[in-house]
């Protein structure tokens, strides 16, 4: 027997609340009901709903803040959440989406508007739901963000790299460890999908971040590579067939290093480095340095 969906209703309003859950239960919905942002608080700290609908404007915590308080969570954070508000200059609008509010719909509610709302949003919460499910099951270093740098989302494989880089790190946090707060800031700066990747050194190993496209809005998505330079080489030698120093080479490249730059690095002569690219691009299939950087960057992201 298919599960009902849990809808929170968070309204200080009697009347209010009779309406929406007079409507919700007809569409058979299972209803929780918060009088104030500090009992929706409370109440969330035992069940997570499929989906909240909140007044913006109440005595005490405002649906806005109880809002933040609630995507700061990343237990929580995952949860669509519809505003209620009798206010009508779009800049409380602009507000409710940017606390993390998937939509808002205007009082006097228009329940048929309401309940196709409702419906589109339960059915992206699922697809979301079940794209994380797919992202863990691959074992992807993935991470979310909000607009604030708050963590909403990570997958198992990043939760075990960043706690890598701060043995004490945890979730609980919602934010990343501060050693990842000034290149993370560097790497979303530029809003663009795939820009180039931001790296994060450590003792040792190198943290690879890639901003990647988000279906979410409001929803940074990054890409963190785990780079162990021997394993990688090791990566590298085992796809393409590569003996060490040509491996090495081509990791170098890959850096968007000059042959002259390697050659430093790996103590031989910048011709010595040329014929080992050569090399490179012959076991490869490929023509440029940019072809290669391509190959390599795929095999080391998995």
């Amino acid at each position: 027997m298919p599960t009902k969906d849990r809808i929170l209703v968070v309204d200080d309003t009697l009347e209010s609340l009779r309406l929406l859950v007079d409507a919700l239960e007809r569409e058979d919905m299972s209803i929780l009901i918060s009088r104030s942002g500090e009992e929706a608080l409370e109440l969330l700290e035992h069940v997570a709903p499929d989906l909240i609908l909140m007044d913006g404007m109440m005595p005490g915590l405002s649906g806005l803040e109880t809002t933040r308080q609630i995507k700061r969570n990343p237990a929580l954070a995952h949860i669509p959440i519809i505003f209620m508000t009798g206010l009508t200059e779009p800049e409380h609008a602009v507000a409710a989406l940017e606390t993390g509010g998937v939509d808002y719909v205007r009082k006097p509610i228009i329940i048929d508007e309401l309940l196709a709302r409702i419906r589109v949003h339960l059915t992206n919460a699922r697809l979301s739901h079940r794209s994380r499910l797919a992202l863990d099951v691959a074992g992807r270093h993935l991470v979310a963000l909000d607009p604030q740098r708050a963590l909403v989302w990570c997958t198992p494989k990043a939760e075990e790299l960043l706690a890598q880089v701060d043995p004490g790190w945890s979730q609980d946090r919602g934010r990343l460890p501060d050693a990842l707060a000034a290149p993370t800031e560097r790497l979303l700066q530029d809003p663009a999908p795939q820009r180039t990747p931001i790296r994060a050194e450590f003792p040792d190993f190198v943290i690879e971040m890639t901003l990647l496209e988000s279906k979410r809005p409001h929803e940074a998505l990054v890409r963190m590579t785990e780079i162990r330079e021997g394993a990688v080489l090791d990566l590298l030698q085992k796809h393409h067939g590569l003996t060490r120093r040509e491996a090495e080479v081509l990791l170098w490249v890959s850096y968007g290093k000059s042959n002259r730059t390697i050659s430093e690095v790996l103590s031989i002569s910048p011709r010595t480095v040329n014929k080992h690219l050569e090399q490179v691009f012959r076991k490869l299939g490929v023509e440029t340095r940019a072809a290669a950087t391509a190959l390599a960057v795929r095999v080391v992201s998995g």
